[in-house]
């Protein structure tokens, strides 16, 4: 199987790039992605430079699925997702949003982590389990172009825990041949995403790339073997967690046959969230399988 290497590194999701590769719906592909600091951390000495790199989370693609059009799904099924190099590089931000708590004289400081065996050496005393994801997976919009820090309908930096290996994300088709990107993978992340940088990594994705024909979706779906999950962006968070559930809502009267007053109901007693990066205010509204 050839792989798509990870240059050249593309910030936006754009339809106005070039396909990087074409494929038919059902094809499975090899993507090598670099971490969402483009690099520059390797060691503990190093510090992110933006000036030389003022962008962040670049990622592989687009890629071109035959057949799809505006209206269709492109289903992402994530298989795997392996450090490239068996590090990852965290902890360059403060404390951002807390820093009404816990002040601003923050160190600034890069971690560097060992990956092996399944977990990350965070230091000597920490270790934390491997459980790798991808920040950013998105099509791309037919109107204005969205940098990679950036989510939305169309998916994006969405930086939810549950893109992982073992689920399908849903996302929108908004152009002629998808123009699908991904990157942004991390070793392992908190809920909140909350110093802005999780365990970074560079890493070798394989996915299999399905279409859903005139699926008419909103916004993103992810579909674990125990849950399905509605995502919403925005802020304040309150509106996305009002409007993730709402999604899920609909979906699970249009696809399972509930009454929505009754799946509003269940939601108050059975229904989860995940909290994606705060500050862009990503949520996905989950309930179990079990339920449908």
């Amino acid at each position: 199987m050839s792989i798509v290497p990870a240059e050249p590194l593309v910030y936006e999701f754009t339809r106005h790039l070039p396909a990087r590769i074409t494929i038919e719906p059902g094809t499975e592909l090899t993507l090598d992605t670099e971490d969402a600091l483009s690099g520059q951390l390797r060691k503990p000495t190093d510090r992110r430079d933006k000036v030389k790199m003022p962008k962040s989370n670049p990622n592989n693609g687009p890629i071109e699925i035959r057949g799809a059009e505006p209206g269709d799904a492109v289903a992402v099924h994530i298989q795997s997702i392996e450090p490239l190099i068996g590090a990852c590089a965290t902890y360059i931000g403060g404390p951002r949003g807390c820093a009404e708590w816990l002040g601003t004289d923050f160190p600034h400081g890069t971690r560097i982590c060992k990956i092996a065996n399944g977990m990350i050496h965070w230091n000597d005393r920490v270790q934390i389990p491997y459980r790798p994801m991808l920040g950013c997976v998105g099509t791309a919009p037919d109107w204005g172009v969205p940098s990679t820090a950036l989510a939305g309908n169309f998916g994006g930096n969405m930086d939810l825990v549950e893109v992982c290996p073992g689920n399908t994300v849903y996302l929108p088709v908004y152009v002629p041949g998808g123009w699908l990107y991904l990157g942004d993978a991390h070793a392992a992340q908190g809920h909140g995403e909350l110093s802005a940088t999780a365990l970074e990594m560079p890493a070798r994705t394989t996915v299999r790339i399905d279409l859903v024909k005139q699926a008419k979706l909103v916004g993103p779906r992810i579909e674990s073997p125990e849950e399905i999950m509605a995502v919403a962006v925005g802020t304040p968070i309150d509106r996305s967690v009002c409007e993730a559930y709402s999604r899920l809502i609909l979906w699970m009267e249009k696809d399972f046959g509930w009454n929505r007053w009754d799946a509003y109901d269940l939601m108050t007693q059975a229904g989860t969230i995940s909290l994606g990066h705060y500050l862009v205010g990503t949520i996905a509204a989950k309930i179990s399988k079990h339920y449908l």
